[in-house]
């Protein structure tokens, strides 16, 4: 047990940044509140079993990997340039970005660009490394510590970096050339947080609260009403987690029908249904779904 740490308690770590504000949401929407000052780093959960501290994620990935916190949110990106020995709990999905290699676009006119001594800027040292000795490149590399997209052409003559849209790449003057990988915010455990029962327990909890959300962003609730001669073919229409709920109407007019559908499908779903006879049909948000 490392100093200052109650054993029966989850060393849980928030990130402070870019991605704080979707982590707070995804918890609140689990019904779990963060209360904290303006200027506070220690929060506190509205469940018990958790001590909370708010960390930069490149921090967090550290702490957890030498053990003096148990669980933490932060970007896939920085464990695999970390090398960290973690075990993933959940892929949130939120924060999505790309680690690309990108230069001057008249730089990538020529087609020799890459061929010769080169100048690579980035946060990323690792995974920047190993991507230029993949490609064979004769590079040296410059650490950043943010804004590495101003770095070319005068600096460098690339970068290696991370982007969710592009837009400031663009307004640099840049273009994607090669993309690393893909990340996005995920929860992590440290080995020895799992390996205790007592903690193991407590994060299997949260995790569960918080794959409900996650699972319910994906899926809409429809309700509608049927005739009995258009049953068959609405019930066919719905593409629903297992079967949907049936109850008759009263005086034997139909049936109400329920289902979770997946949300991304409800624009096609909506005509589809009212074509195959449905009607009074209402589409509601889920807060929550345990399957």
């Amino acid at each position: 047990m490392t100093p200052k740490q109650r054993p029966e308690v989850v060393q849980l770590a928030l990130p402070k940044g870019r991605i704080q504000d979707g982590v707070v949401g995804l918890l609140s929407e689990a019904g779990i509140t963060v209360s904290n000052s303006a200027r506070g780093y220690r929060p506190t959960l509205s469940i018990p079993g958790f001590e909370t501290k708010m960390l930069k994620p490149q921090n967090i990935v550290e702490m957890l990997s030498c053990g003096t916190r148990d669980l933490g949110f932060a970007g896939a990106d920085w464990v695999l340039e970390k090398e960290a020995d973690l075990v993933e709990i959940i892929d949130t999905g939120l924060d999505p970005v790309r680690l690309i290699a990108a230069a001057p676009e008249a730089s990538l006119q020529n087609p020799d660009f890459l061929v010769g001594p080169l100048v690579v800027a980035s946060e990323y040292e690792v995974l920047a490394r190993r991507w230029i000795e993949s490609k064979g490149i004769d590079g040296t590399l410059v650490r950043t510590y943010g804004a590495t997209e101003v770095f070319p052409p005068e600096d460098a003559d690339l970068i290696v970096d991370n982007i969710a849209t592009g837009a400031t790449l663009r307004a640099n003057g840049l273009r994607v050339f090669d993309e690393l990988l893909k990340s996005s915010t995920r929860l992590y455990a440290s080995p020895q947080a799992m390996a205790d029962p007592i903690k193991r327990e407590l994060i299997d909890d949260l995790t569960l609260c918080l794959k409900a959300v996650i699972e319910a962003r994906t899926r809409a609730m429809i309700d509608l009403n049927v005739s009995p001669a258009a049953f068959e073919d609405v019930i066919g229409a719905l593409d629903c987690m297992r079967e949907p709920t049936v109850s008759g109407l009263h005086g034997s007019a139909g049936f109400a029908v329920r289902a979770a559908v997946k949300r991304c499908s409800i624009p096609s779903l909506i005509p589809q249904l009212k074509a195959c006879g449905a009607t009074d049909i209402v589409v509601s948000r889920c807060e929550q779904i345990v399957p």
